[in-house]
């Protein structure tokens, strides 16, 4: 999925999907890296919530990142976020790589949508 943002500033954009504090703007309600797994958390952390963690598989800055999510049985199943650039106008978009099974489709792209959503909402983009 390719979404195209208002914007050219590449090191903000990553900051907000490379780091625990960034995607916690517009990923999960609570996100936290330690040693190279990514934490994210949705709900109250104290009360009704669910978890699940990602392993940083790749990460070039500025460019891309990839997650594996450790309860991933497919050792080929991944989900990267990609920084690309329209060719007409300079502005940013977002590509989005995430496996999926083709019945799940359709709620994987209502759920990057109101990813984005939220990502316009809180920083602009």
């Amino acid at each position: 999925m390719e979404y195209p943002l208002k914007g050219r500033k590449a090191d903000l954009l990553w900051q907000l999907m490379s780091t625990d504090h960034g995607l916690e703007r517009w990923i999960a309600d609570e996100v936290k890296e330690e040693d190279g797994v990514m934490t994210l958390t949705w709900g109250n952390p104290y009360g009704e919530h669910h978890t699940l963690h990602a392993n940083i598989v790749e990460r070039s800055k500025n460019d891309h990142i990839r997650f594996q999510w450790t309860d991933e049985a497919d050792a080929n199943a991944y989900w990267e976020m990609r920084i690309g650039r329209s060719e007409l106008t300079e502005d940013l978009c977002l590509c989005v790589v995430d496996y999926a099974m083709e019945d799940d489709l359709e709620d994987l792209e209502g759920l990057w949508d109101g990813n984005l959503e939220r990502l316009h909402q809180s920083s602009g983009f």
